[in-house]
């Protein structure tokens, strides 16, 4: 198994990398999120993500994106260890970040074939829907895992949850 450090490339040194995968024929997944608290809902999310193809490419917001996605009281953990925990996922072969509040960039960057998305959004309302289909790639909406997420376990510590 590589080490998790081995896992994470900046944006630029990513798409060379990627580069020699899709010369050797891999199919590439790409996806992306705050990860900011991460759960059981994130860990079956990538799992089924990474089922879609041979590579998976997950890129992490930005501080500075999270606070502008979320507002001032986020992140609560920072990109750097954000990063770390994402790249000790088995399903997770690569980890990189982003400044933008989109992908597209990244998108942009890499031209994954698969591009997943949580089952929390509508497809005709993904951002990037236009930027992956332009590159050839597809779209996949997966299954979400009711009741994770960080948001709901930030109240649930705060108390302001009452569940």
């Amino acid at each position: 198994m590589r080490k998790a450090y081995n896992k994470i490339f900046s944006r630029e040194d990513l798409q060379s990398v990627i580069e020699k995968e899709k010369q050797l024929g891999k199919k590439i997944v790409f996806t992306n999120g705050c990860f900011d608290i991460l759960h059981i809902g994130h860990a079956l999310y990538l799992s089924q993500a990474r089922e879609l193809g041979d590579i998976l490419i997950v890129a992490i917001n930005s501080d500075s994106s999270v606070k502008k996605l979320k507002g001032e009281s986020r992140p609560i953990n920072n990109i750097n260890d954000r990063m770390l925990l994402i790249s000790f996922l088995e399903s997770v072969d690569y980890v990189t970040s982003f400044e933008e509040t989109t992908a597209i960039n990244t998108i942009q960057m890499i031209v994954p074939h698969y591009y997943a998305k949580g089952g929390d959004v509508v497809l005709e309302k993904v951002v990037e829907k236009e930027c992956v289909e332009s590159l050839g790639g597809e779209i996949v909406i997966l299954s979400l895992s009711e009741g994770y997420s960080s948001t709901n376990i930030i109240k649930k510590i705060e108390g302001s949850d009452k569940n």
